[in-house]
């Protein structure tokens, strides 16, 4: 109500002397409750727990034989081979994307069509049937020379004798890569702020310098992170070579499975385990490579494991050490 004409405010009187002070206790502000998200934890957890029950206890996957099979000298030297195939195609794969990202971004129409055409095509033929070509290729040409266009041939080499299992899927797979490879490297270069390359020009700065030194290293970034799943899925790619009579991994499993019928399923727990280690390292070095041209990008880097790690160990202490402080 309103006081009425001519009324006056009174305000409240002041604590006195006689009375103590009032104390004002600090409350805790209790989060916000999210029974969703812990159900759904819960749910997962239980599934979690069922499936790695079944795959411990379940006789089928004969663990006892997993184990005999996983260190044999055989699985261990098909391991080499993948490393091998996938070290050399990785590398001449991306030699390769980077002149045929360079050509796809040159003024000249044709090395952007041919960048092009080549993409294009080796990204649309699958793998299995490249390799296949490859390594039936001798068929079609039984010699290679180097020469004059339409002109003598200054040397000729039988391709059969040059074109080892090895070199066949090395060449295989380092042409399929260099197709995807080329995109990456293509993606990355355009994503670098066009005001980079004016101030580069504006410095005086040669067109190589200005790609080495400040266009690339910014590319990175971007293509770090794509070009690591196209290297993940190279090291998946590499069983493929078993099919041109190259025993790696995945080919010298599948020989002792036919040669032991009843290993099967631990022979091929073997060389999954083996793929989730390589890809697992693969993983690790893109973490600290993405971590290291991070740099000047970000205002701190993000963290180590280790350093979440501890991170988490200092926070669960401390409160702990809060909780029995109330």
């Amino acid at each position: 109500m309103s006081e009425p004409p001519g009324a006056t405010a009174t305000l409240p009187a002041a604590p006195t002397a006689a009375e103590p002070p009032q104390v004002l206790t600090a409350q805790r502000v209790l989060p916000l409750r999210r029974p969703g998200r812990w159900i759904a934890t819960a749910v997962v957890l239980v599934l979690v727990a069922q499936f790695v029950h079944g795959l411990v206890t379940n006789p089928f996957y004969q663990w006892d034989r997993w184990s005999y099979w996983f260190l044999r000298p055989i699985i261990l030297d098909g391991l080499l081979i993948t490393l091998e195939v996938a070290a050399y195609s990785a590398v001449l794969g991306l030699i390769g994307g980077v002149l045929l990202a360079l050509a796809r971004l040159s003024k000249s129409p044709v090395l952007r069509a041919v960048s092009w055409t080549y993409v294009w095509a080796f990204r649309s033929i699958p793998l299995i049937v490249v390799l296949i070509f490859l390594y039936n290729f001798s068929a079609l040409y039984e010699t290679l020379s180097v020469g004059i266009p339409f002109g003598p041939a200054f040397f000729s080499f039988d391709e059969s004798r040059l074109a080892t299992d090895m070199v066949v899927a090395v060449v295989g797979l380092s042409l399929n890569e260099a197709a995807y490879a080329a995109e990456v490297v293509r993606g990355g270069i355009l994503s670098v702020d066009q005001g980079q390359h004016e101030a580069a020009a504006a410095l005086g700065l040669p067109k190589r310098y200005q790609f080495r030194r400040i266009v690339f290293p910014q590319a990175l970034r971007s293509i770090v992170p794509n070009y690591v799943n196209q290297l993940i899925g190279l090291i998946k790619g590499t069983s493929l070579v078993f099919y041109v009579s190259l025993l790696d991994l995945f080919g010298s499993a599948q020989t002792m499975g036919s040669t032991y019928p009843g290993d099967i399923v631990p022979l091929l727990l073997v060389v999954t385990v083996w793929y989730l280690i390589l890809t697992s390292v693969v993983s690790v070095i893109q973490f600290y490579v993405e971590r290291y041209y991070a740099r000047g990008a970000t205002r701190s880097l993000p963290p180590t494991p280790l350093q979440k790690l501890r991170t988490g160990l200092t926070d669960l202490r401390t409160r702990i050490r809060r909780e029995a402080a109330v």
